[in-house]
């Protein structure tokens, strides 16, 4: 029987005891962890290696955590690998545009490693395969297969994040049911308590933006929230 590969994170930091704080509480969990102290680096490594997960600070000489953010989404290789953004700024438009550039999640510093670990979890956890009513959906020429973790229209495929995934599943298989942004922060996202619903928004305009035509399944229901229309 082949060991269990350990995930790999990759944890860009240029504070030395943040990265040893995270690495130390991360290697705990039994996750292999990797460090860059910039932005260089980072692609360096992201590139050579493709991590599971990128823990990403913002503020970083030269190349900051946004530009980084924005380089990985574009290169095929590192497009789907998650990234979870740490910024000491609170204000919600550096939050929107982390999530705006690619980020699954961010964490505002100071943060407690204990929910780190936790929002790693839950990210990596939406690659997974889990108990779904249905392994493969077809509207048209939109086809999403749960398995296989692939969303494709006319069999071309798109690239997808694992949230972007489980975003678009989540409201196809409650086709023609609204979606409240609220259910979807714990649906989807799994958050106990509700801290922002312009992370759904935010989600589901890059969504739409990927999905091209195939964007008319998603329907905005003002004031509400979401619905998949077939």
């Amino acid at each position: 029987m082949q060991p269990r590969v350990k995930p790999r994170i990759l944890v860009v930091d240029d504070e030395p005891e943040a990265v040893e704080l995270v690495e130390f509480n991360l290697k705990q969990a039994g996750y292999a962890v990797m460090t860059a102290a910039d932005g260089a680096e980072a692609l360096k490594k992201a590139r050579s290696q493709t991590p599971d997960l990128i823990v990403l600070d913002v503020m970083l000489p030269e190349m900051n955590g946004f530009e980084i953010c924005k380089t990985l989404r574009i290169e095929p290789a590192t497009a789907k690998v998650p990234i979870i953004m740490l910024t000491a700024k609170a204000a919600e438009i550096d939050r929107v545009l982390g999530l705006e550039l690619g980020a699954d999640d961010y964490l505002t510093k100071p943060f407690s490693p204990r929910e780190l670990l936790l929002r790693i979890k839950k990210i990596l956890s939406r690659g997974e395969p889990g108990e779904k009513p249905r392994d493969q959906m077809r509207f048209g020429d939109l086809l999403i297969d749960v398995p296989r973790h692939l969303a494709s229209w006319k069999n071309r495929p798109f690239e997808l994040t694992a949230t972007e995934f489980k975003l678009l599943t989540t409201l196809a298989q409650r086709s023609g049911r609204v979606q409240s942004r609220d259910a979807l922060l714990r649906d989807v996202w799994e958050y106990d308590s509700l801290i922002d619903t312009r992370t759904v928004d935010t989600h589901m305009r890059r969504l739409r933006e990927k999905l091209g035509p195939a964007s008319k399944h998603l329907d905005t229901v003002r004031g509400v929230g979401y619905r998949f229309v077939e």
